[in-house]
């Protein structure tokens, strides 16, 4: 027991430093405001919105809140980017309407998801230990930070390149992989909002091609606007490049699809027709 509280207190200051080698990278060659980085600015935004929506979540023992702030904080920061930065062109416009598009969509979807089950089993251990919960709130601040980096980071950079042949395949990688996204999501919600489907999982539409086809969509999403952003990038900016590997690996082999195929195989292991979905079905990359 004591050694789990000792790693808990190892998590914040390790989650804290690699937000601030990230904003220290990232503002290398970017804009500045009063002689800050605005770039590092956003990074420690993203931190200290997290912590202020934690206070009062952990007084109420909820966690209603959290994924709607993580959202709100793409919004909040890259809104706040387009304002403050100085020299804001059209790659930048475009990045930051990539970024808020997508917050938007996920941010209500996941608000109207949790409101409707009233809860996420996820926290039930964790909200009622202060530095636990206080972590998780942490980490959600590094997950807006990495992920949101290609965008920021260029948005923010010195660096002006017209739009060219990066920003329009950027564009259609993200378009595509937004349209997986909802439409992916927007089926299982029909699909679990059936009486009928009680108790059962979903095998059709683009379920039937890929086992996780909402987090291809949002591989894609963040690989466009890596691609978008990579002709604004110098130096220690190319840092940002991280994103889309972040992504992919928290999605892979973090928190996305080895917890929701350990709770499928926990449901439905041993059922031939889940077996037979399993062998046939690429777990992520779809098949056409």
């Amino acid at each position: 027991m004591k050694d789990s509280y000792r790693k808990s207190l190892f998590v914040l200051p390790v989650v804290v430093l690699l937000g601030a080698l990230l904003a220290l990278a990232g503002s290398q060659g970017g804009a500045t405001l009063g002689g800050v980085p605005v770039f590092a600015l956003a990074v420690a935004a993203a931190f200290i919105i997290q912590w202020l929506v934690f206070i009062p979540s952990f007084k109420a023992q909820t966690e209603k809140f959290y994924d709607l702030t993580g959202s709100l904080t793409y919004i909040t920061i890259t809104l706040l980017l387009l304002l403050l930065t100085p020299g804001i062109d059209a790659r930048a416009l475009l990045l930051g309407a990539m970024v808020l598009v997508w917050a938007v969509r996920l941010g209500s979807f996941l608000f109207r998801r949790i409101s409707k089950a009233g809860k996420d089993d996820r926290f039930d251990e964790i909200k009622p230990d202060f530095v636990r919960f206080l972590n998780v709130w942490t980490i959600q601040g590094l997950w807006v930070t990495f992920t949101a980096a290609a965008a920021w980071v260029a948005m923010t950079s010195d660096t002006r390149v017209a739009l060219d042949g990066f920003a329009l395949v950027g564009f259609l990688v993200w378009a595509a992989g937004f349209a997986f996204e909802v439409v992916a999501d927007l089926q299982k919600s029909r699909f679990n909002a059936d009486p009928a489907n009680k108790g059962t999982f979903i095998s059709t539409g683009l379920w039937a091609k890929s086992r996780h086809p909402n987090y291809f969509g949002e591989i894609l999403v963040w690989v466009g606007v890596a691609l978008v952003a990579i002709p604004a990038l110098n130096g220690w900016q190319w840092v940002a490049l991280i994103s889309p590997v972040f992504v992919i690996l928290l999605l892979t082999k973090v928190s996305g699809v080895p917890l929701l195929e350990k709770k499928s195989d926990k449901k439905w292991g041993g059922q031939a027709d889940y077996e037979a979905y399993k062998k046939n079905t690429p777990v992520l990359v779809p098949k056409f």
